[in-house]
């Protein structure tokens, strides 16, 4: 539990914000038309909101006017985790909403998206040019024989183009899939092949820290690699022209076409998302055109508070939910800031000079970003002009304390502080941003509107104050509505329903303090994931074991007590090689090249050997129990393991870096 738990709050929302923010407004309405309660603030609305789960979200759909083209017969017809039936009967598009702004004449020639590279020079595409472009390329795919349910890929960086072929994919009915082009080929494939996209938009490269990076050669591989491709469209970010057989961005958007919105089901699939691959291929997670819709207009308008008058910036990639969810910033009205780049050039405070320039009142980041200018010494409000800025918020992983208190001495000590968690798995919050509750350090504000969450014990009993496993007792609109090739379900309810059976439970550790805040404690499995991006140990054994030298290795992340990730690799080498600085430099490249820089560990460590379950299974979870300094005894069951003598040296490791 945090130590500040009980201390004074860092910040506190006034009066006049309080009535200002939509969540207020919201709840006065609902109290009118729905018997929400009027008085007792965030607190009551929220158990009003679980209690009352179909009155909630059917509130949503009114109160944000969600255009329903053929009516829902009910709100929730079967509420079983997994398998829940959110409106059936209705049909409705995503893409139709997130332009609608666009039908206003007085906000036509206003920013929908802003546009920064490493440039730093603002490029605004307005939304009638949005709206115009979304039709031009809907068209085309429709003529290319886009059909509602084909899969349509983006090997992209986070620019404009990704957010129109999104919304493109969504008016016609198709699913949208994407990852960024720092991914190699192998690591794409693992993914791509699984959905078989008809259609590939592309790269020829892309800039970052400084240089251009060539991708021209990895998007012919995913060509001849992905042999249900109809198109390949060409991106031409370095300049370069399209490749014989594929067709040029600009020729397919240049037309001034009305966009046709296709009308789906509540429950048609609109993107997929990939899951870490810990063990095997990555889950290819797919979310739906109206939980989708639903979710983040509660998230984005509610706890985030976003309207009209807003920018919203936070920096993301395209193989990372937060894409997802900062394009639909569109739903609000709100103008999306979109950047391309290294989050630290041409030096660490590069983010914040982003929200300078683009008058961003919402900002998000990792929290490994704001430890990392704390300790580069980088003085935000006195470099630059954060006047827009209201909210700095936060995720990937827990925000430390000091990261709190170095946002309200460097940034404004009147910022309201949003340290928020969910998943790739729901691409939204559990717990986060409330614009009307106080900050207390260490912690996130609460539990989200509609979002059972609780702290559970192993036999499932509800903790206060103690840690516990983050389990959702009830279900979200935006839960998967099935993984892609998993036609009995099995490998969906095996990841999130076999602990706790008709209960989700994520992985987390979490407290969940006596005033009702949330405090995240990092993975309670095996999960690497690093700067807010999940990656599976699979895929780097796979690299690392190409290697001759190495017999079998082990990857493990571990988040730092001082917002910090620790990443080791450590190996097992085959008889007669050595761990010299070589090998070392071969084993970073490898992973570099193949997967990602990312996924380059932070240090290498010989290890006498790996050891593993009865089964044959590498043993993770404890390793990272015994590194967080978890006593042997509790870390692992010994009767599972099958050399016991081989976590001595983990359990000696941890010791020397206390």
């Amino acid at each position: 539990m945090s130590s500040a738990a009980n201390t004074a709050p860092l910040w506190q929302p006034d009066a006049d914000r309080i009535a200002a923010a939509a969540v207020t407004r919201f709840q006065s309405w609902a109290a009118e038309r729905y018997g929400a309660p009027a008085d007792g603030g965030y607190a009551a609305l929220h158990r009003w909101s679980v209690d009352e789960l179909d009155t909630f979200w059917k509130a949503v759909a009114d109160w944000f006017d969600v255009r329903f083209s053929t009516p829902y017969e009910t709100v929730l017809a079967d509420r079983s985790m997994p398998g829940a039936q959110w409106f059936p009967g209705a049909t409705l598009n995503y893409a139709e909403h997130a332009l609608r702004t666009a039908e206003d004449p007085s906000r036509v020639d206003d920013p929908a998206l802003l546009y920064v590279d490493e440039t730093h020079e603002p490029i605004p595409v307005s939304w009638s040019q949005l709206r115009r472009q979304v039709g031009s390329l809907a068209a085309e795919l429709r003529a290319l024989g886009v059909r509602p349910g084909d899969r349509v890929s983006g090997y992209l960086p986070n620019i404009p183009q990704a957010t129109v072929a999104l919304l493109a994919t969504a008016a016609v009915g198709g699913v949208w899939t994407s990852c960024a082009p720092d991914f190699g080929a192998r690591s794409v494939l693992d993914r791509f092949q699984q959905v078989e996209p008809v259609v590939l938009f592309a790269v020829d490269g892309y800039r970052y820290g400084g240089k251009e990076h060539d991708r021209t050669d990895t998007v012919a591989e995913l060509r001849r690699e992905l042999p249900t491709l109809r198109a390949t469209v060409h991106v031409p970010l370095l300049g370069t022209a399209a490749p014989e057989g594929a067709l040029d961005w600009s020729a397919l958007t240049s037309a001034d076409t009305e966009p046709v919105f296709e009308q789906v089901p509540f429950d048609h699939p609109l993107w997929v998302l990939y899951s870490s691959g810990t063990t095997g291929l990555p889950k290819a997670i797919v979310q739906s055109q109206g939980g989708i819709l639903l979710e983040h207009f509660k998230q984005l308008g509610l706890h985030c508070d976003l309207g009209p008058e807003d920018r919203f910036f936070w920096f993301t990639s395209t193989g990372w939910m937060m894409w997802n969810f900062l394009v639909s910033g569109l739903l609000t009205g709100t103008t999306v800031v979109l950047y391309d780049g290294s989050p630290g050039y041409p030096g660490t405070g590069a983010q914040w000079r982003v929200a300078e320039l683009t008058g961003a009142t919402l900002f998000g980041t990792s929290a490994a970003y704001v430890m990392a200018c704390a300790k580069a010494d980088v003085h935000p409000a006195r470099d630059y002009d954060l006047s827009a800025v209201k909210c700095v918020a936060t995720t990937g992983s827990p925000l430390p304390p000091d990261g709190f208190r170095w946002l309200h001495d460097e940034v404004a000590a009147g910022l309201w502080i949003a340290s928020v968690s969910g998943g790739t798995d729901v691409c939204s919050c559990f717990a986060g941003a409330v614009p009307t509750l106080p900050v207390h350090i260490g912690e996130l504000q609460a539990a989200c509107l509609g979002t059972d969450l609780q702290a559970w014990d192993p036999q499932g009993k509800p903790l206060i104050g103690e840690v516990g496993e983050l389990v959702v007792t009830n279900p979200m609109p935006s839960m998967p509505v099935h993984f892609w090739n998993d036609p009995d379900g099995s490998r969906y309810h095996d990841s999130y329903f076999d602990t706790y059976p008709g209960v989700w439970r994520h992985g987390d550790w979490i407290t969940i303090t006596g005033h009702g805040s949330v405090v995240i404690h990092g993975r309670s499995d095996s999960t690497l994931n690093r700067q807010g991006v999940r990656m599976g140990s699979a895929d780097i054994y796979e690299v690392v074991e190409r290697l001759p030298e190495i017999k079998e290795s082990l990857v493990i992340g571990l988040e730092e007590p001082d917002g910090g990730y620790w990443m080791p690799l450590f190996v097992h080498l085959a008889a007669g090689a050595t761990l010299d600085e070589a090998l070392r430099t071969r084993v970073k490249q490898a992973i570099r090249t193949a997967l990602s820089p990312r996924h380059v560990p932070d240090e290498i460590i010989e290890v006498p050997a790996v050891p593993h379950t009865l089964t044959g299974k590498r043993i993770e979870v404890p390793v990272k129990r015994l590194l967080q300094g978890t006593p042997l005894a509790k870390a692992v069951n010994p009767g599972s393991v099958d050399n016991l003598e081989l976590l001595h040296f983990y359990e000696a490791l941890a010791r020397t870096r206390r």
